[in-house]
Parts: C-alpha cells; structure tokens; sequence
C-alpha cells in the first residue's frame, strides 16, 4: 500500500506542531510495509539536508510558492498530481486548508485521508478571505473524504454540530515519545539555571499570546526567573517583530527554532511551561512538557482542557490578571516532582489506529 502525506511542511526536524505529528506517526507506519511519501516543502529544511527519507520514510522535495497565503494550497495540489503519477493508493492530507484539495484527490482515483488539527480559521493572523477559505477546506475535507482523522474529542464534537450528514470520523489523538533528560548544554547556552527559568515554545502568531504571558511575567513575582520563549516566525510580520522588540525589552530570552532534543533539555529543567494560546488542537509541545515531567500552566480553551489536568493547572484564556496570579502560585512551589499519565498518547498505538483506517479503505490488511 502507497500512502503519500501532504499539508505538512515536511520532516524531519521542522517546527509545527503538523510536523512533529507526522515525523513521529509515519515511521511507525512504513516499518509494518506501508510505503509511506512525506512531500516536503524544501524551503523549510536545514541547510544542506538533501535527504531522501527518513527512518523508512520516503522524502519528495517539492517547489512552492514562499507566501503565508498560497504555500499550503498550491503544495498540496502539486502533492496531489505528484501521488496520481506515482501511484498512490492514499493521500493522507494533514490540516483543513490544504483540504480544499480533497475532492480533485477523489476525482484521479484515490482514497483521502485527511486529519483535522483544529479550525484554523479561528488563528488571529487571518484575515476574513482567508479565514473564508479556510473554513471552505474543512466543508470539502468533510464532504469528500473517505475517512476524516480528528486529534480530539472537541474537534469531533464540532464537526458532527457543524456537519451532521458527514460520514464517520476517526478520533486518534496526538501522541508523545520526548523524554526528560539530565544534559544541560543548551541551558549553558543560554545562561540558564536550573528549575529557575519558565519556558513557552511555538511560532510567534498571535493566537499563541506570548505577548501577553510577557507582560503577565513581568508583572509576576517572578524575581530569579527569566522567561524563555523557543520558537520564531515562519514569515516575519509586523506581530512577530513587535514581539521580538517587547521580548528584549523585557529581558525575555529567545532561543529560535530548536531541536526536540534541544527542546527536551528546556522542558527537563524548567520551574514551568507556560502555554497561553488561544487557539489550539492538541497541543505536542503541552504533551512534550509533560513528558518530560515539568509542571505545566495551560489556558482553559476546550484542546487544554480535554488533556484533564487539575484546576491549578489552568487560567482563564486571555486573562492576564489571573495568569499572573497562577504564575505566582506555581513559581511559589519549588522542587515539584510531578507524573503524568500518558498512556493515550502512544505513537504505536496512534500507528495502529491510523492503519486500522488505511487498510478499511482499501479492504485488506498488512
């Protein structure tokens, strides 16, 4: 069975929460004979990674226009084209703007698979034509699908609300394999101190709300700690050079893009991480922190709370009142060794559930 992936940007090693989904789900899948095509948008990639795959998983570079508004559709439909002349038997399209190219994956004679990360259309960078557009992917996602892969309950929940004739969804969460470590070489880097700094790791959109977790920081009874933001822009805008000047104002360590093993170090030891975003499907890196065995404070939007984290745990989204006295509260309690139960965000078991999918498609198994 040929199954080509599109609407990432690509793995391995590039940031997004899509990326890091489908370089953890996807090896999984092709050691159990699937022949599994990642089609990458180079312009992402490392320089002088030349790779052609990637622990058993094929890589296609593909060429695309570098705009925050056309990349994803036009990657997608040249994906697409690309999986009819190599004979896909499954398009797996990730993400529901690059899903307005589910019924032209119908029309050449494949299955589409498409998992739905979360609306996009309610991120605070869109405009109204965009959000428009957006919301238009989803419906085609939904209506011509053969089977639509969902990371939550409440995504499944708005999507049976908001289009009760479409057909069945699969509900397979985001998983998790980071693991805490002792190494503590990029908090050298950075002249960072153990469990005395708060970490917040993403792209800086607005909808993540890094600029108010600044202010509530600052605010905070927080002296000793720095703040530490890992994550950068992938297109530079007027938000995310406001926040990189706001940032070194305030004293707010920037670390840019980092690797996960990187990123394990930061979670590892951290007094907290701090995850204020407004908008959010299942959020890896909230798993990735918790993995890792930090303490974590979370807005209470609907995908933070399906993860059932305790009361302490959460503030009121885009309160910045109440996350400056939840910071206080947890900065207060040091030493905290802290366990989570992570059991549901196994990516063999993930990896057996989006097989399940793929081989009820095609009626036979592997």
């Amino acid at each position: 069975m040929k199954v080509v992936v599109t609407g990432t940007r690509g793995i391995p090693g590039i940031l997004g929460g899509v990326e890091t989904h489908c370089e953890e789900l996807f090896p999984h899948i092709a050691a159990d004979g699937y022949e599994v095509i990642v089609v990458r948008r180079p312009h992402f990639k490392s320089s002088g990674d030349n790779a052609t795959s990637y622990k058993g998983v094929k890589i296609k570079d593909l060429k695309t226009f570098s705009s925050k508004h056309l990349e994803a559709f036009a990657h997608t439909l040249f994906a697409v084209i690309y999986a009819k002349s190599v004979g896909a038997d499954i398009v797996h399209i990730h993400a529901v703007g690059p899903s307005l190219i589910t019924p032209l994956v119908k029309l050449l004679g494949m299955k589409a698979v498409v998992t739905h990360h979360g609306p996009d259309y309610d991120r605070q960078k869109w405009g109204r034509m965009s959000k428009g557009i957006l919301r238009l992917g989803e419906r085609l996602g939904a209506r011509y699908a053969d089977r639509m892969i969902v990371i939550s309950s409440h995504i499944e929940k708005m999507m049976f609300k908001k289009y009760p004739r479409m057909k069945s969804t699969s509900l397979i969460y985001n998983g998790v394999s980071m693991l805490p470590t002792v190494k503590t070489d990029v908090l050298e880097r950075f002249s960072l101190e153990s469990n005395r700094y708060v970490i917040a790791v993403g792209r800086f959109v607005k909808e993540k709300g890094f600029d108010y977790l600044i202010d509530a920081f600052v605010q905070s009874k927080s002296l000793g700690y720095k703040l530490v933001i890992a994550g950068d822009a992938d297109h530079a805008d007027s938000y995310s050079e406001s926040l990189k000047i706001l940032a070194k104002e305030n004293g707010v360590v920037l670390t840019g893009f980092l690797k996960r093993e990187q990123l394990s170090q930061l979670y590892s030891h951290a007094a907290l991480f701090v995850l204020p975003s407004f908008h959010e499907g299942l959020p890896i890196s909230l798993l990735e922190a918790m993995s890792c065995g930090c303490d974590v404070l979370v807005s209470d939007i609907p995908a933070n709370l399906e993860v059932g984290l305790g009361e302490f745990c959460y503030f009121k989204c885009g309160d910045r009142f109440d996350l400056v006295k939840k910071l206080d509260a947890h900065l207060a309690i040091e030493n905290k060794e802290i366990k989570y139960d992570m059991r549901k965000y196994n990516w063999d078991y993930i990896a057996s559930q989006t097989k399940d999918v793929y081989a009820s498609l095609l009626n036979k198994k592997i």
